[in-house]
């Protein structure tokens, strides 16, 4: 019988193999920052530092962290319901615009906690709204959703160049962004979560859309597996015949797990636009809704997995950003090789290590 169909507990399947692969993803980059005559220890020991050293450093690994929740839900949804969505980057774009309205229109009236819902609604719409006709041509025309959602990057990055430089740009400034929010559309600082620690969060721009995006986790798990919808989400994920045969509708389902996902991408929107720079900018993604991709199938689509999964990449981002600059011989690009790695072993390699532990696995159950 194939290894593959033999089941694990669940602490080998989403704890040791995980782990495994991440170990060896590690090796392969200490052996990469040995070949180039540096101390792969050493530079393990900067890299945690610099992520987790200090209170700053935490609070910009938790930002990133937080971003990656939000596009690691968004690949999970869809993923569950059998869908490979590629365009959690273009939806968080246009998620970015329906937050951004909403900031600009309540800000100089209303304090940010009253904004706030209201922008949570605005990039959920509008990122739901930009995966809906991916979706729609899945569902009802059979148009592959992988090429669909790509295309449709493309098309979000240049419409928000667009309106950045031609609508929504300050009169008189040449920088393609809008102007600067007042205090009613800015998303506050957890620093009061980081002095609970006796921490000091310095100007990390760690903010209330993390408390957001654990929030999101909890409710994506609820949807999956305690809804009738999530059931129907899995059995088409599972084998799409079977769920039309049960009497599942497959269009139905299909757009609105693309919705849902949408949404999940567009919030992800509300870190870096409302949290961080308080204003709507060209690029503010920054390859987040690639990576969720990878976070989501590090953790195996669960949405606690997922958060683990995302403060791994947080921490490889903060992290390295500290290692290149103490160990000037590991580039920026060095770092984004350690990543490819991680993703290559967590990804398209996650069951290399399965056949060893299904033998071992049954080798212990036999006695």
């Amino acid at each position: 019988m194939s290894t593959a169909s033999v089941p694990l507990p669940n602490w080998m399947s989403y704890g040791l193999l995980p782990f495994l692969n991440i170990l060896t993803a590690f090796f392969i980059s200490g052996l990469v920052v040995w070949g180039i005559g540096e101390d792969p220890f050493a530079a393990l020991q900067l890299l945690i530092e610099g992520a987790l050293g200090r209170g700053d450093a935490i609070g910009f690994t938790l930002f990133y962290t937080t971003s990656f929740i939000f596009t690691g839900l968004s690949v999970a949804v869809a993923f569950h319901a059998g869908l490979f969505n590629i365009g959690s980057e273009g939806q968080a774009y246009i998620g970015g615009l329906g937050a951004a309205l909403v900031a600009l229109a309540l800000d100089r009236y209303v304090p940010w906690y009253v904004t706030m819902p209201f922008a949570v609604i605005g990039a959920a719409v509008f990122g739901a709204a930009w995966a809906f006709i991916p979706g729609w041509l899945q569902a009802k025309r059979g148009s592959h959703v992988v090429i669909t959602t790509i295309m449709f990057n493309f098309i979000a990055a240049a419409l928000m160049v667009y309106l950045l430089v031609n609508v929504l740009i300050v009169p008189g400034k040449m920088a393609p962004e809008t102007r600067t929010f007042l205090q009613g559309g800015q998303l506050p600082k957890l620093d009061w979560l980081m002095a609970m620690f006796g921490l000091k969060l310095g100007p990390a721009p760690f903010n209330v859309s993390f408390i957001i995006a654990l929030v999101m986790a909890f409710l994506v798990w609820v949807l999956i597996w305690r809804t009738k919808l999530g059931y129907e989400m899995r059995t088409l994920g599972i084998s799409p015949s079977a769920a039309v045969y049960a009497g599942i509708p497959y269009s139905r389902t299909v757009i609105i797990a693309m919705l849902i996902s949408g949404g999940l991408a567009g919030m992800m929107a509300l870190n870096p636009v409302m949290g961080a720079s308080a204003r709507l900018q060209v690029e503010f993604v920054g390859g987040a809704g690639f990576v969720g991709i990878a976070v989501s199938l590090m953790g195996r689509s669960h949405p606690l997995g997922i958060v683990f999964a995302a403060l791994l990449f947080g921490i490889l981002y903060q992290g390295g950003a500290d290692l290149s600059f103490e160990m000037p011989n590991i580039t920026r690009e060095m770092i984004v090789v350690i990543q490819g790695l991680v993703i290559l072993f967590a990804g398209a390699l996650e069951f290399m290590y399965r056949p060893a532990l299904v033998r071992i696995y049954q080798q212990f159950v036999k006695r």
